[in-house]
């Protein structure tokens, strides 16, 4: 079977950036999981697997544009340490979600000053071309409760709730672990 929209596909990859070194590597761990045409993972790898079948073994280059988008100057800001209220001993790598005019986002610390938080909206990988060595592991047709999720459930794993029930406000959505928060 052939990588297409809506089918479950396994992979084992490794992430290096553009000066060959390593980022992540899923080899010799648990290999990823995800549902074709669902924007699960980023544009650029996503089409590269297209039409690739088990067994095969690519080398994927994936621009900036392709992958975590261009790196944004906007994104980057100081806020006052009295933002972050009670928490102590803030330094650059935390990570927080940050309300924002267009809602929460996700932000990394870059720098700590005495009065002032330099965070970073920007994705760590954002503006840098990509490199991944991939090795497809499995292909099968996704169930229908998957495509609903818009994701890969572990095997034998369920949400517990209708098939063709989507997880919404009132449910607290999928867990992305093979299971879902919804009852």
């Amino acid at each position: 079977m052939k990588i297409a929209k809506q089918t479950a596909v396994t992979i084992h990859y490794k992430l290096s950036n553009a000066q060959g070194e390593q980022i992540e590597s899923s080899f010799g761990a648990e290999p990823m999981l995800y549902l074709h045409g669902a924007e699960n993972i980023i544009p650029g790898l996503e089409s590269a697997l297209e039409g690739k079948e088990v067994g095969d073994k690519l080398e994927v280059e994936v621009e900036a544009e392709q992958g975590y988008g261009e790196y944004h100057d906007g994104l980057k800001q100081e806020v006052p340490l009295s933002a972050f209220g009670d928490i102590e001993d803030i330094v650059p790598g935390m990570r927080f979600i940050a309300e924002t005019e267009m809602g929460q986002r996700p932000v990394q610390v870059t720098q700590v000053n005495d009065e002032t938080v330099t965070v970073d909206g920007n994705h760590p990988l954002a503006g840098q071309s990509l490199h991944f060595s991939v090795e497809i592991m499995t292909v099968r047709e996704a169930t229908d409760e998957e495509m609903a999720h818009g994701h890969i459930h572990a095997e034998g794993g369920s949400c517990g709730h209708d098939h063709d029930e989507a997880c919404n406000d009132e449910k607290p959505g999928c867990d992305g672990n093979g299971g879902c928060g919804c009852h």
